[in-house]
């Protein structure tokens, strides 16, 4: 459940992860220590980074820490229980409780430092980093994120490990940068960009965090050319921050900075529209993007711009909210300002000293008792020695026993198999054989009942004839689909390059006029450039042309529906949105089945056989790709396949 959870939240949906997670945490039972710790630390990252709740974050914490209850598991899971420190002393220091989270972090760098663990050693080395860095002492800082980096070495396998030591190489290049060492700054941020783009084939299911990675380093790298008055480098590198973060699920709050670097700039060029239009979109994200220092800025952005339309009554309103944000932020900063990270860690050490020296006194105690302890153990285990030696010849024979009861059993299983698949394809067979006998009568009916339909008949004799004609119709449909289903399993794929653009912009105008019955709208995304794949051209149109008609079946109508395509380095994705009645979650793991029990009628009572998207799922699994949807009845579904370009 992890894994999902965790694709889920690197893919953006962060809130849909944790509900997800949390769901599957409180319906499950038996749960390993390892499955509640990653629970409790996902969770309390959400809450900490995400929602910005450091109430709900410290409950986390202190539950993360509750279920290390023994001194076995806090030795065994060693870096979780440092990890479990450091997470806590985060918590207590966003809450300015500096001493108690210096106290936090030292525990987790013992616990390592005893335990050999360089990992949990780079996060402490990170953490009094950035302390620093917040105190403005910019050389030292550079000097612990240098460190962490070195320590995290061999850890970096593990994606969050990745992704914390493009932040380090990051963190080095602000701290020149902040010192005005361009030149160091600069070396230092294209060493980011390098790593980034040497390991991104390595986490190809959270590209979205690589780009957000890179669109903070350009960000950042402005303020380089910002400084030595490159201002056109500046802005073109502020807008590339500007379009990656600003998406859905990406640093939002990142974005809101670089947007302010581009205001200074404007400001600076007197370039007052351009000003004002930037400033008019960072207040409208001031709802969902909430920063000290971003409103900060912009009142004091705002302030010159008024300024300069000589309207000081509204300039100096925004230069007291100005300052009065600024006054609010230095009284946050003070306390950790004041205080000497060096002498707490040196009273830290002593102190830890102090218990070592003691916990060497009792053991040395200790060590006496567990002497004679052994003496007597000895003698009792050479008895159990022999005891045992005699009872596992008996077990020998006893396994060998079930050992030739399993074989007999796996045996007998081969063969059911065997015997499932002959009768499945004789099923096939029967099916193929029955639908294609019923086809010709049927569709004789329909054809006899559509000429009655023209003759005189009185009402009740034409209502008949049109329920005997609409049933036909119906019937030979399933019969239809009954066949493409029991045929698609068997019959060879005819493949030949097909340009995947002109084949979804050829489905899409066929069946607009389908749509155009319901007043619906049907929007058209393709690839940016032209890609030819090799597919079966009718097999592939059969699937999008499903997805369609199910799209317009279930939406209602003068409601629209996007069909779009993208390409990644290895497929192309295709996907179809609507904004219809969604699937409920009771029927979300039977609508790939053939002959599920989740059809349902049209939002018009278009009839539904549930045929459909079980013959498209055998489609694209046959080319090698596959095929998922997302949905809920509040916003509608939306149906993806992938089909491989090699």
């Amino acid at each position: 459940m992890a894994d999902t959870a965790n694709k889920m939240y690197y893919a953006g949906r962060k809130q849909q992860a944790v509900r997800y997670l949390d769901s599957a945490f409180h319906r499950s039972t038996g749960l390993g220590f390892k499955q509640v710790y990653d629970y409790y630390f996902f969770v309390y990252n959400y809450a900490l980074y995400v929602k910005n709740d450091h109430e709900m974050a410290m409950l986390y914490a202190d539950s993360m820490l509750s279920i290390f209850d023994t001194p076995e598991k806090k030795l065994k899971f060693t870096t979780e229980y440092g990890q479990a420190h450091l997470s806590k002393g985060d918590v207590l220091f966003e809450l300015h409780r500096y001493n108690e989270a210096y106290s936090n972090f030292y525990s987790g760098k013992v616990i390592a430092a005893n335990n050999l663990d360089n990992c949990t050693l780079g996060d402490y080395s990170y953490r009094l980093g950035m302390i620093l860095y917040k105190q403005e002492h910019y050389g030292r800082a550079a000097g612990f994120f240098k460190k962490s980096f070195d320590e995290t070495t061999s850890c970096d396998a593990d994606f969050n490990y990745f992704y914390r030591r493009q932040e380090l190489l990051n963190n080095i290049a602000l701290c020149y940068s902040k010192n005005k060492m361009n030149d160091s700054a600069m070396y230092f941020y294209r060493e980011t960009l390098s790593y980034l783009e040497k390991n991104k084939n390595r986490f190809k299911d959270k590209p979205q965090m690589g780009e957000v990675a890179q669109g903070v380093v350009y960000g950042n790298m402005a303020d380089v050319y910002i400084r030595q008055s490159d201002f056109d480098k500046a802005k073109e590198l502020l807008k590339k921050s500007i379009s990656i973060n600003l998406r859905e699920g990406n640093d939002n709050t990142d974005a809101q900075y670089a947007e302010l670097k581009l205001a200074a700039i404007y400001d600076n060029q007197n370039a007052n529209d351009s000003l004002l239009n930037i400033l008019n979109t960072i207040q409208l994200q001031f709802d969902s993007v909430k920063s000290l220092y971003a409103e900060q800025d912009w009142n004091l952005f705002m302030s010159h711009y008024f300024s300069k339309q000589n309207n000081y009554a509204q300039a100096l309103m925004h230069f007291k909210l100005y300052d009065k944000f600024k006054d609010s932020i230095r009284n946050n900063n003070r306390k950790l300002k004041e205080d000497d990270v060096a002498e707490e860690v040196r009273s830290l050490e002593k102190d830890n000293e102090f218990n070592n020296l003691k916990k060497n006194n009792e053991l040395q105690h200790l060590y006496l008792n567990v002497t004679g302890v052994f003496a007597i153990m000895l003698i009792i285990i050479i008895s159990l020695f022999f005891f045992n030696w005699q009872k596992s010849k008996n077990n020998i024979k006893v396994l060998d026993q079930l050992n030739s009861r399993i074989y007999n059993q796996n045996r007998e299983m081969e063969k059911a198999l065997a015997e499932l698949q002959v009768n499945s394809q004789e099923k096939d067979r029967i099916l193929r054989a029955v639908a294609h006998d019923l086809r010709n009568p049927i569709g004789g009916i329909a054809s006899l009942t559509g000429v009655m339909a023209d003759e005189n008949f009185n009402p009740e004799q034409q209502e008949l004839i049109n329920l005997i004609r609409e049933t036909s119709i119906n019937s030979m449909e399933l019969i239809n689909e009954i066949l493409e289903a029991t045929n698609s399993t068997s019959v060879l794929l005819n493949k030949e390059p097909v340009e995947i653009n002109a084949l979804l912009s050829n489905s899409t105008e066929l069946l607009r006029f389908k749509a155009a019955e319901k007043h619906q709208v049907i929007s058209l995304i393709t690839l940016p450039r032209p890609l030819q794949i090799c597919i079966s051209r009718e097999k592939i149109w059969r699937v999008i042309s499903n997805l369609i008609s199910n799209a317009i079946k279930f939406s209602p109508e003068g409601s629209a529906i996007l069909v779009k395509a993208e390409e990644t380095e290895q497929e192309v994705k295709i996907s179809v949105k609507d904004n219809g009645i969604g699937i409920p979650d009771k029927l979300k793991n039977q609508v790939f089945n053939m002959f599920t029990d989740a059809k349902r009628p049209g939002t018009s009572g278009e009839k539904s056989f549930g045929l459909g998207l079980s013959i498209s799922q055998q489609i694209v699994e046959k080319h090698g790709g596959r095929i998922w949807f997302d949905s809920d009845t509040e916003n509608g579904t939306t149906f993806y396949f992938t089909l491989p370009k090699q």
